[in-house]
C-alpha cells in the first residue's frame, strides 16, 4: 500500500467520498451528508475495518457487530457488546458519541425511529421516538402574513422549526425494555471524549466551512464551531464541556430529569428567544411528550418478509411498495446493468411517492390505509402500469398518480411533496444474543435549526411537515397540527426470512433515503451481493420524476439509456450514509458506505 493509499485509509477516504468532497464544498444549502473524512485510527479492529469498507469488503463476526457513522461511536458500542451488554445498551452508547463527533447528523435535541427483533420471543417491535409540533403551533406556522409558504431556510433556521426532541426518550425506553447493563455505565465513552476532546474530521469541518453565515446567526453556536470567528478545521481537538454535563445529568437521572429539569427549560428559552425566528415550544410539550410503540410495517419480497417503521415516518410504507412492485417483474434475471431494471426499479419507486405524498402522515392524526398501500393485489395492479402500453414498451411512464389503496375512512385528500434534505443517521447492531436493533436518528437539516443549548444542537423537525395546508381545496394529510408528528423518510428496516433475521439496514439522505434503502435490499436479495457491496453500489434514484444519477460512478454512464426511455435525467452527489449487517448461517457480516466515515466493527 502507498504511502498516499494508507493515508486515505486511514482517513476512511474511498473514491466516492472524495468526489463527495468536491460536492459538499460546491453545495450552498450545505446537507448533512458529504465529506467522508473521518477521525484519526485509533485501533487495529477500527484500521481493519476501514481497510476492509475500502477494499469493498464486508466485516465478519461471529458473536456480535455494530455498524454507525463514526469510527468512535462504533468504538463505543463495541466496548459495550464485548462486556455483554444488549443491542439496546450499545445503541445508547453510540447514540451519545454521535450527538458529540457528528453533531450536524442527530442528537440529544432531534428525534429517531427505532426497529428492534427479539431474539428470545421472534417479536418485531417498532419505538417512535420522532418529535412532536408544539401544542402553540398553528397550521399557518410556516406560512408569511399572506398565507404563502416562507422560503425553506427561512424556516428552518431559528426557534420556528424546533420540534419536541424524542431521541433521549426513546435511547431510555430501548433500554428499560432490552438493555441488561447498568444505565449509567453507558456514557462513560462520551463523556470522556465531551471532556478531553476529539478530533474534529475532515468532513465535519468540510460542512462546518459551507455552513458558516447560519452558524453565525446565533451566539452559542458561532462560539462552538467558529471560535474567533473562524470555521473549525480538520485534526482540531475540541472539547465540549456542556454536552459532558448533559450527558453526567442524563446519565444520573434519565429522562424524567430531561423533560422536567433545567434542560428542557433551556431547550424552550432559547427556542422561544431565538433573534429573528422565534417558535413556540413549551414546558408543556416536554411534560406531554411520549415515545410510541407502533405495529411493524412488513412487506413480502422474494420470500422475506421487509419490516420497518410505519406512519409517521413513510419509510416502510414506500419502500415496501417498491419492493412490493418490482418483486412482479424478473429483476434478478435482467441484474444491476440492464437498464431496463432502473426503468421498474424507477417507476415503482414515483408511484410509491405518489401514494406517499398523498396518504402518509402522521396517523394519529390522519386515517392513513397502510394494509391497503402494501397489500400485494394493490401493488400487483400498480405493477401493471408500468408492464403498461404493450405499443410502447420500455418507456418510463408519461404520468404518475397516487393510487386507491383500500380504505377503512376514505377522505378526499391533497398532494404534498414536502421538502427533506440530505442529512441524519443510521445504526445497525446484532449483539450475542441474536437481539437485533436497527435506528435511524437525526435532527433533520445538517446542524438542524442552528440553535444550541446544553452543548448539542436543536432539531428543525417541523419542515418535515407540508407549509401549505391544502391542495386545490382538499386537506393535506402532512399539514401541521399541534402536537403532530411530521412525516419521515427514515427507514430503519430489519428483513425477515422464516421468522428469522437475516439484514438489518438503514440510512440517511432525506426523502432520497428510501431509495437508498430500496436499491440495497434489491442489490443484496435479488443480486446476490454481499452488504458491503450492496451498500457501496452507485447510486440512482427516483422520486418524483427526474432520475438522479449518482455523480463519478458508473451510474452516471446510463444517462443515455434511461433519457431515451423518456426520463429526464439529474447527474449529481448522492451522498447516502448506509449501515447494514447480514445475519448468515455462517455469521455476521457488516457493511459501511463509503460515501461516509462509518465503519463496522464485530468479533
Amino acid at each position: 500500500m502507498s504511502r498516499r493509499t494508507y493515508l486515505l485509509a486511514a482517513l476512511g477516504l474511498g473514491a466516492l467520498a472524495i468526489a463527495a468532497v468536491a460536492q459538499e464544498a460546491s453545495d450552498t444549502v450545505a446537507p448533512e451528508s458529504g465529506t467522508a473524512g473521518t477521525v484519526l485510527v485509533t485501533s487495529d479492529a477500527i484500521r481493519n475495518a476501514q481497510d476492509a469498507k475500502l477494499a469493498g469488503k464486508p466485516v465478519k463476526a461471529k458473536k456480535w457487530m455494530v455498524a454507525a457513522a463514526n469510527p468512535l461511536a462504533v468504538e463505543a458500542g463495541a466496548k459495550v457488546l464485548r462486556a455483554g451488554g444488549s443491542a439496546a445498551d450499545a445503541m445508547v452508547a453510540v447514540q451519545s458519541v454521535l450527538g458529540l463527533v457528528e453533531p450536524q447528523s442527530s442528537g440529544f435535541g432531534g428525534g429517531a425511529f427505532l426497529v428492534w427483533y427479539d431474539a428470545a420471543t421472534g417479536k418485531v417491535t417498532t419505538l417512535d421516538g420522532r418529535e412532536t409540533a408544539p401544542l402553540e403551533a398553528t397550521p399557518t406556522l410556516f406560512q408569511d402574513e399572506n398565507g404563502e409558504p416562507l422560503k425553506f431556510f427561512d424556516a428552518v433556521v431559528g426557534g420556528r422549526s424546533v420540534g419536541t426532541p424524542g431521541t433521549p426518550m426513546l435511547m431510555e425506553e430501548a433500554w428499560k425494555r432490552w438493555g441488561r447493563k447498568d444505565w449509567a455505565s453507558l456514557f462513560g465513552d462520551a463523556i470522556t471524549l465531551a471532556d478531553q476532546g476529539f478530533p474534529i474530521s475532515p468532513r465535519l469541518a468540510g460542512l462546518i466551512a459551507a455552513d458558516t453565515e447560519r452558524l453565525a446567526r446565533f451566539k452559542t453556536t458561532a462560539n462552538y464551531f467558529m471560535p474567533g470567528g473562524q470555521p473549525l478545521e480538520a485534526g482540531i481537538r475540541l472539547q465540549n464541556p456542556a454536552y459532558a454535563d448533559t450527558l453526567r445529568t442524563f446519565s444520573e437521572g434519565g429522562a424524567d430529569v430531561f423533560y422536567s429539569g433545567s434542560i428542557a427549560r433551556d431547550i424552550v428559552d432559547t427556542v422561544r428567544n431565538a433573534p429573528g425566528n422565534p417558535g413556540v415550544l413549551s414546558m408543556k410539550d416536554f411534560a406531554t411528550y411520549s415515545v410510541r410503540e407502533r405495529e411493524p410495517v412488513c412487506a413480502p419480497y422474494l420470500g422475506t418478509q421487509v419490516c420497518g417503521m410505519g406512519p409517521p415516518s413513510s419509510g416502510a410504507l414506500t419502500v415496501g411498495q417498491i419492493l412490493g412492485i418490482v418483486g412482479n417483474f424478473a429483476l434478478g434475471t435482467l441484474g444491476p446493468d440492464d437498464p431496463e431494471s432502473w426503468r421498474l426499479i424507477g417507476d415503482a419507486s414515483r408511484l410509491a411517492f405518489a401514494d406517499r405524498g398523498r396518504y402518509m402522515a402522521d396517523s394519529d392524526f390522519v386515517p392513513v390505509p397502510v394494509k391497503g398501500l402494501v397489500d400485494p393485489a394493490y401493488l400487483e395492479e400498480r405493477a401493471g402500469l408500468i408492464e403498461g402500453d404493450r405499443t410502447d414498451p420500455g418507456k418510463a411512464l408519461k404520468d404518475v398518480s397516487p393510487g386507491e389503496p383500500a380504505f377503512d375512512h376514505a377522505m378526499l385528500l391533497g398532494d404534498d411533496i414536502s421538502i427533506e434534505l440530505p442529512s441524519t443517521s443510521h445504526i445497525s447492531i446484532v449483539d450475542a444474543d441474536g437481539n437485533v436493533l436497527s435506528m435511524t436518528t437525526t435532527i433533520e437539516n445538517g446542524f438542524g435549526s442552528r440553535l444550541m443549548t446544553n452543548g448539542f444542537l436543536l432539531n428543525n423537525e417541523l419542515t418535515d411537515f407540508s407549509f401549505a395546508t391544502q391542495n386545490n381545496g382538499r386537506p393535506i394529510a402532512n399539514r401541521v397540527e399541534p402536537g403532530k408528528r411530521p412525516r419521515s423518510s427514515m427507514s430503519p428496516t430489519i428483513v425477515l426470512r422464516d421468522g428469522k433475521p437475516v439484514l438489518a439496514i438503514g440510512s440517511p439522505g432525506g426523502s432520497r433515503i428510501i431509495g437508498y434503502v430500496a436499491q440495497a435490499i434489491i442489490a443484496h436479495l435479488a443480486w446476490g451481493m454481499d452488504v458491503q457491496q450492496a451498500v457501496s453500489m452507485p447510486h440512482r434514484v427516483n422520486r418524483f420524476g427526474t432520475y438522479d444519477l449518482e455523480e463519478g460512478t458508473d451510474a452516471a454512464a446510463m444517462q443515455p439509456d434511461l433519457e431515451q426511455m423518456g426520463y429526464k435525467v439529474s447527474v449529481t452527489g448522492l451522498n447516502s450514509g448506509l449501515q447494514a449487517i447480514a445475519i448468515t448461517p455462517d455469521g455476521l457480516e457488516g457493511g459501511a458506505d463509503p460515501r461516509r466515515e462509518g465503519i463496522a466493527l464485530g468479533e
